[in-house]
């Protein structure tokens, strides 16, 4: 017995790729990318763990798109369901926007603000110092002091930070190591070692400057990376540095955006703590 061609099983039907299934596949992809390698270099924060878990979950949507169109077409309840997770998540994206547009604004205010003042000292505040050795953000930031005091040669230098987490030497003898290194004479810079945080760093530089002759009201710069000028401006001015204005140090690129992100987060958290 044959069987004729009309008879023979045609192959299931191929399901198509729609926009929006490869769009989430490829978005996923590059946000998990993003995260996993960021991850591998040691870095945890919201502004990488967000995007990675965010890229997971679109990757997740591509993989099981049609079962979840399914699911989504068979009530009135999943459409909404589907709609308003779509319309949260656009609606946080612009959010984020908003924040990095009003973000660079500041910075370029705070760049403005900085040429014309009558610097007396110069704050740099820490971060990390991986295996001993200034971060690729750290170096920005005491690359930018450098300019700084170039420009104001009767300012002091305070590098401001304590001992990192698996290291044994502080943040502050780093810092001031790597200026001395690059040619700052020795007896400009004052190293602060103690401080975990940034308003520690603020407040434990205040006695090493008092001790020149300055304090509160006298004309500081902060020098600080570009996301975190507008937090560590807001506190300088709650514990009282009347004269101060921040100086931004550009992030570097394969991590600009998602320090970017963090400190969408930290202002967040910082509101609602009433930290700032």
């Amino acid at each position: 017995m044959f069987v004729t061609v009309d008879e023979w099983p045609s192959a299931a039907p191929r399901r198509r790729w729609p926009l929006a299934r490869l769009a989430c596949l490829l978005v996923g992809a590059v946000l998990l990318a993003d995260g996993l390698v960021l991850m591998s270099m040691g870095l945890f924060s919201m502004g990488v763990t967000v995007p990675g878990a965010l890229g997971l979950a679109l990757c997740l949507l591509a993989w099981r798109w049609h079962p979840l169109q399914s699911w989504r077409n068979r009530s009135r309840t999943g459409r909404h369901l589907w709609r308003a997770g779509w319309l949260l998540l656009l609606a946080w994206v612009a959010s984020v926007g908003l924040f990095w547009n009003a973000l660079a604004g500041q910075v370029r205010q705070f760049n403005a603000a900085v040429v014309d003042l009558p610097l007396k000292a110069i704050i740099v505040l820490g971060s990390g110092t991986p295996n001993g050795q200034p971060s690729p953000a750290l170096r920005a930031r005491l690359d930018k002091a450098r300019e700084l005091a170039a420009t104001h040669p009767a300012a002091w230098v305070v590098v401001s930070g304590g001992v990192d987490f698996g290291e044994t030497a502080s943040e502050g003898r780093i810092m001031g190591d790597y200026l001395r290194a690059q040619g700052m004479a020795a007896e400009r810079i004052l190293q602060e070692e103690r401080s975990t945080s940034t308003e520690l760093n603020l407040r434990y530089s205040l006695p090493l400057l008092q001790a020149k002759g300055l304090g509160l009201a006298s004309p500081v710069a902060v020098v600080t990376s570009d996301y975190h000028t507008v937090r560590a401006q807001r506190i300088a001015r709650k514990i009282g540095y009347t004269q101060s204005v921040v100086a931004a140090a550009p992030t570097p690129l394969y991590l600009r955006y998602n320090a970017w992100l963090r400190e969408y987060f930290a202002t967040a958290s910082s509101w609602v703590l009433g930290e700032v």
